[in-house]
């Protein structure tokens, strides 16, 4: 961040540093070294009790709250990031609350006219002027289009966008010093770590990225008559308004209407289980924020969905090693777990393997030899980004936002019947999925992209060497050699020049001799050298160098 933009921002600053400071963050402000961002923070003794009684997770929630709407809603999107937060906290998280007080009708007209050009009653026939909900990015009304369906309208607050762009420069501002002077925000990346976030929260400020979420997973279903999602109705959309149908149903928290109306949960659970399981496992694009109010039961007991500022996808390949993780667990591999993992996430160079594999192992175990048709998908992703968070194995978040809406999802449909078993709807699903990882049709679209890599690889060898040749005359090859490794090299290249000397010295040996019997049979006259034993004499001497070498070269081991 330049420094007029610090400058603009200071009071901010201030705001942010206070707020940590009240909850017992304060050493954290100091170790940044911006202690003068605390001046004029009075903590009272009750304060300081208070504080100290909390836990570090509570506190984290209660800074957050007093900060506002862009720390609440980073909150809530850390909640499903396991893998990059530790569980006591992202317990706290989950609790975080997005209520706030509507603001007032005639700034959500002037959004509209500013947004489409025209006067409110030109837009709509009816638009009720008390919001049906608020929350600390937008507020949603209920109106009417001149062409008589029933919609909601949800607005943005005017200015939060810039208000959320403010606080997101100043915690990427802060993750950046914090790497530089911190040793442990270094080691966990906090940097990347706040990149992600701001990223799923810039998304969530675009209401276009809802609507075009919204209209996918519509067309993906609109063959199953057991679930509604809302139209989209795109004149009257943009980045600040979003207009859809409004879903006229009972919320599956309103037990008693639920009731009143005759619908069997048995039956919803079922159909809420099954669509999330074929948006997840088929679809591969699915509502990643399935609590209980964004579901709805419809007449017929049909489910609406609502609310897609969320969504998760799967590529092909996350299923894929998703697939060979479930099957590396149920047979017992640590190699298999291992290797998913690693084509899921990234292995970070300084892991300490053995661990790992303790951990894996622990792991493996808990799910050995488990039926399908009782294994809790949920449970086992989770149980994996524990192990990503402890070793510091970057994983994509998509996966973790499918642990979390798998988790949601069991919790949604046991509380509607307890009695429920959502693997039982799981299993085809996961037959399915190992019935694709194991298709010829797959299996020969991965052999195919195997070797089309092998073929680019060979293609690029050439190039490749040329680079590095080019490298080592230039003297620009740097090698990192570690203490171990560089004893590992002088014993090796000990063992090279032990060899080369070996060699050199048998071959001057056989020439010696071989010289001494050419001369001795050549010689025509006899001389006073031939009358000493020469060829016995050399024969000796050059024995004896030959095995006091080889005593030596074997002594140091290093043959």
């Amino acid at each position: 961040m330049s420094l007029g933009r610090k400058f603009r921002h200071l009071q901010r600053y201030h705001d942010i540093a206070k707020a940590f400071g009240r909850n017992g963050f304060g050493f954290l402000i100091k170790d940044l070294g911006l202690p003068d961002l605390l001046s004029g923070t009075r903590i009272g003794l009750k304060e300081r009790r208070d504080t100290r009684s909390r836990s570090i997770g509570e506190r984290v929630r209660m800074s957050l709250e007093e900060l506002g709407p862009t720390f609440i809603k980073i909150g809530q999107i850390a909640s499903t990031r396991p893998d990059l937060i530790p569980a006591d906290i992202i317990a706290e998280l989950i609790k975080l609350q997005d209520q706030v007080p509507p603001f007032p009708f005639e700034q959500a007209r002037e959004v509209l006219e500013n947004e489409f050009g025209d006067p409110l009653d030109k837009l709509f026939a009816e638009f009720a002027e008390t919001p049906m909900a608020a929350a600390s990015i937008g507020q949603v009304h209920l109106a009417r289009l001149h062409s008589g369906e029933k919609v909601a309208v949800k607005i943005q607050r005017p200015n939060i966008r810039s208000v959320v762009e403010t606080d997101l420069e100043i915690l990427e501002d802060l993750a950046r010093l914090a790497e530089h002077r911190i040793e442990w925000a270094a080691k966990y990346q906090v940097r990347d770590m706040v990149y992600e976030l701001s990223q799923s929260l810039r998304a969530e400020l675009d209401y276009t990225n809802e609507g075009r979420n919204a209209q996918r997973m519509g067309k993906a279903a609109e063959r199953n008559p057991h679930v509604r999602f809302p139209n989209i109705y795109w004149d009257f959309t943009s980045r600040n308004v979003l207009t859809m149908d409004y879903l006229e149903g009972v919320k599956i928290t309103e037990t008693e209407q639920l009731e009143k109306h005759g619908y069997d949960r048995k039956t919803i659970s079922e159909r809420i289980a099954r669509t999330l399981f074929q948006q997840i496992f088929v679809d591969g694009y699915f509502h990643a924020d399935p609590h209980p109010g964004n579901i709805m039961v419809l007449p017929g007991e049909v489910i609406g969905l609502i609310d897609f500022g969320m969504v998760g996808r799967l590529t092909p390949m996350i299923k894929y090693h998703f697939a060979s993780l479930v099957i590396a667990l149920r047979r017992n591999s640590t190699e298999g777990v291992i290797k998913a993992i690693d084509g899921i996430g990234i292995i970070p160079e300084e892991v300490d393997m053995d661990s790992l594999r303790a951990d894996i192992d622990e792991l493996r175990e808990k799910y050995y030899d488990v039926p399908l048709s009782r294994l809790s998908l949920g449970e086992a992703v989770s149980d994996l980004l524990s192990v990503a968070y402890e070793h510091r194995i970057r994983i994509p978040s998509d996966l973790t936002l499918l642990g979390k809406t798998l988790l949601t999802m069991e919790g949604v449909v046991t509380s509607l019947d307890p009695s429920f078993s959502v693997v039982s709807i799981a299993e085809p699903f996961g037959r399915k999925l190992f019935a694709e990882r194991f298709s010829p049709g797959n299996v020969a679209e991965n052999v195919w992209q195997q070797l089309g890599q092998y073929a680019e690889l060979l293609t690029d060898m050439p190039s490749k060497l040329r680079d590095l040749l080019r490298m080592v005359k230039k003297g620009k090859l740097h090698l990192d050699i570690s203490i171990s490794e560089l004893d590992a090299l002088m014993i090796k290249l000990d063992r090279i020049s032990n060899r080369l000397s070996f060699s050199i010295v048998l071959l001057a040996f056989s020439i010696i001799m071989v010289g001494l019997i050419i001369g001795s049979s050549l010689g025509r006259q006899s001389t006073l050298l031939w009358d000493f034993p020469v060829i016995e004499i050399g024969f000796s001497i050059a024995a004896l160098m030959f095995l006091w070498l080889i005593y030596a070269i074997f002594k140091s081991g290093r043959f």
